[in-house]
């Protein structure tokens, strides 16, 4: 049964909303997607965490991590991908920062602020996302204390640590999360004040296991259709010389998973771009065909 704590502030918002010129629709969009909200509240989450603690304790069978996959908050099944490593490497700071949160809602990281009590920063460009989010915590009983941290900016890898530092969140984090659908490669390269325990990252999913590429970076670049991002085999180059190994993608094929090395090494085996590549693969026309007519920056 959906938390009915939780549908009561958010019906809340819902009516208060519209107080914030322009919002009024909008917050009625947020509602009804939230409205699906409940089957894996708090409790249950925390039921289906010491259960996932306690198979690695006793060293039974865990199961993959696809299969431990639930929306509450997300987009896709990156709710119970993340509680899953959380729960099996442990929580540590209850930190996060998402790049493109968007509203903060539908997000990577919502799950967690709401149901596992992290504070977190999130960032995104759009001021009236920014308004939005601000506006659904601001009634969210379940944060009431304790809301997130906002951010608008437009984020540059020659601005990203400054901003990170500006918010108090470098240091130690137990999630960071990239979704620009734009420089996502760069902004991660030049993130050096944070030290996250997962990476979560959306990656183009078109490009072939062996294609470490990325767009080319631009502060103001914008996304043309499929152009855009950078390819899996790209992002587990940069985790690699950034100390971390890919333990995993979503079902859907769009948002991959990295612990740093040394981290769940004895459950989460590493993994390569081809385990979790297939479905939306280019076929070899049209990988020749972007690759010759697109500016990809070979990153390998």
């Amino acid at each position: 049964m959906p938390n009915r704590k939780l549908r009561k502030s958010l019906q809340k918002l819902a009516r208060g909303a519209v107080r914030f010129s322009g919002l009024g629709d909008r917050a009625t969009d947020t509602w009804k997607r939230i409205e699906r909200v409940g089957a894996l509240d708090r409790q249950n989450q925390l039921l289906l965490r010491l259960n996932y603690e306690r198979l690695l304790r006793e060293g039974a069978p865990l199961p993959e991590l696809r299969d431990t996959e639930f929306s509450s908050f997300s987009q896709n099944g990156e709710d119970g991908a993340l509680l899953y490593l959380l729960s099996l490497i442990g929580f540590g700071s209850r930190r996060s920062v998402e790049i493109c949160a968007a509203d903060g809602v539908e997000c990577n990281t919502a799950n967690l602020i709401i149901n596992h009590d992290f504070r977190a920063l999130l960032v995104d460009g759009r001021e009236r996302k920014i308004q939005e989010g601000r506006a659904f915590y601001e009634h969210c009983r379940e944060v009431a204390g304790r809301p997130p941290s906002f951010a608008h900016a437009w984020v540059t890898r020659d601005g990203i640590n400054d901003l990170v530092r500006e918010h108090g969140f470098d240091g130690e984090l137990d999630v960071l999360s990239l979704d620009l659908d734009g420089v996502d490669y760069w902004i991660w390269e030049a993130l050096t004040c944070v030290t996250p325990r997962v990476v979560v990252v959306e990656y183009h999913a078109g490009w072939w296991p062996e294609d470490a590429v990325t767009v080319a970076y631009a502060d103001d670049f914008q996304r043309d259709g499929r152009y855009r991002g950078a390819s899996l085999a790209a992002f587990t180059a940069l985790a690699a010389r950034k100390g971390y190994r890919l333990v995993g993608s979503e079902r859907r094929q769009l948002n991959a998973f990295f612990l740093p090395e040394g981290v769940g090494e004895d459950c989460l085996p590493t993994l390569k771009p081809a385990d979790c590549l297939g479905r939306r693969l280019f076929s070899e026309a049209e990988r020749a065909r972007r690759l010759a007519e697109e500016n990809w920056v070979d990153v390998s």
